[in-house]
């Protein structure tokens, strides 16, 4: 696409569409500058254990528990007025990581509000891009919205990057950096047409219907802890990376996240949720086998651990394929964001209980044994993902949400 051609594109997209990925652009960035950062500022200000590392995961990961229970509560407001409320308790939460500095509480205030508009924004993102999608291309449109977030995570990753290599940052003018770029998602989404995403949302969805899908989230929350609490401690820990390289890295996965996003959705639409899962859990495979067994000490083990920390970022936005399977399953549409939020609770479920277990087995034997748990749970999340079909041959036609503001594809 020539640049003439985009530029067309971008003039003839709704105002509500430019405004959401405006929205999804400043949380992207926020997402670039925490993610980058947080394990290392723990380290180096807390000097904690990796079992202590594992127990923080417990209230950090909470308020995903509870997204079900959040998004039930603010059942009654616009999705798009529910983005702009967790824009800005991100934007607190990381604003109160800036002045934490080595005070222990709070440093957990903050990590706790970060993580609930973080969690909570999830399912409404995606159920308003999905919203925003053409009939049997919501692939696409997640995929285009995915785009956008991994080029704003650039910019939150050049922050890290830039001021602490060069600048000297500190880590609490990094996450200052970060409130300021939450701040600016608030007025974005709050511009937003209210009919956009204002679907009537029962307070929660349970539906024997969707149980493939429980089961996929469950098995990806084992997944997702694993890797976010211990695949980063390996770096930091047995082969002593700084911040600023977790900045590079994601850098790298997400300029390849650009091009990799649009590709993902388009996949998704045409050969199905299945195969792209499937594959997916044979990727991991081979990451958790490396994870496991690579040592330190040699240039080339270094770089194959960087190379699997970038693969293992490019393919959570595999998860896409699951809320797309959603969509083709809904028995209605205003059941896709409750299910979602549940989706996000039940991974999060297993969120809160593994890395306690983890952190012990890391300290008791040693780091290879928590990434051999690791391929067993890819083993599982193979066997189920193969388990999908299609909507037609279960019995129920596919659902679409409304089409709302639909820019030109």
């Amino acid at each position: 696409m020539t640049l003439e051609c985009f530029y067309q594109k971008l003039r003839g997209a709704p105002p509500g569409l430019l405004l959401f990925l405006a929205a999804v652009a400043c949380l992207g960035m926020v997402n670039g500058v925490f993610q980058t950062t947080f394990n290392n500022y723990l380290s180096d200000t807390f000097d904690i254990t990796a079992a202590q590392r594992g127990m923080l995961e417990l209230p950090r990961e909470t308020p995903g528990f509870l997204t079900a229970l959040f998004a039930g509560m603010l059942f009654f407001m616009a999705e798009t007025r529910v983005g702009a409320l967790c824009a800005l308790v991100t934007m607190a939460g990381m604003f109160i990581l800036g002045l934490a500095g080595d005070a222990w509480y709070a440093m957990m205030v903050g990590m706790i509000g970060w993580s609930i508009g973080s969690h909570v924004n999830m399912p409404i993102r995606q159920s308003i891009a999905m919203q925003l999608a053409r009939e049997k291309a919501t692939g696409r449109r997640l995929g285009q919205v995915g785009a956008v977030t991994v080029a704003a995570t650039i910019g939150g990753c050049l922050i890290v990057w830039i001021g602490m290599k060069y600048l000297h940052f500190s880590y609490g003018t990094v996450f200052i950096y970060g409130a300021v770029a939450a701040l600016l998602a608030v007025p974005a989404f709050m511009a937003m047409p209210r009919h956009a995403g204002q679907l009537r949302r029962p307070k929660l969805v349970l539906r024997r219907r969707y149980w493939l899908y429980y089961v996929l989230c469950f098995l990806f929350g084992a997944r997702k802890q694993i890797f976010i609490t211990f695949g980063p401690w390996v770096l930091v820990r047995i082969f002593h990376q700084e911040a600023y390289v977790f900045a590079q890295l994601w850098i790298i996965s997400s300029l390849i996240g650009i091009f990799f996003q649009p590709l993902l959705g388009n996949l998704i639409d045409r050969i199905g949720e299945r195969t792209i899962l499937v594959a997916d859990a044979l990727v991991l495979i081979v990451i958790t086998f490396a994870y496991g067994h690579l040592q330190p000490g040699s240039e080339i083990a270094r770089l194959a651990i960087l190379a699997c920390y970038v693969i293992d970022q490019i393919t959570f936005s595999v998860g896409m394929a699951r809320d797309t399977y959603v969509s083709k399953l809904a028995e209605q549409p205003e059941h896709i964001a409750p299910t979602l939020s549940l989706g996000i609770s039940i991974n999060h479920a297993v969120s809160m209980s593994l890395p306690w277990l983890g952190g012990w087995i890391w300290d008791t034997y040693g780091y290879g044994r928590v990434f051999v748990g690791a391929g067993f749970v890819a083993l599982l999340m193979l066997i189920f993902s193969a388990m999908i079909k299609t909507p037609a041959r279960i019995g129920g036609a596919s659902q679409q949400p409304p089409i709302k503001e639909v820019a030109d594809e």
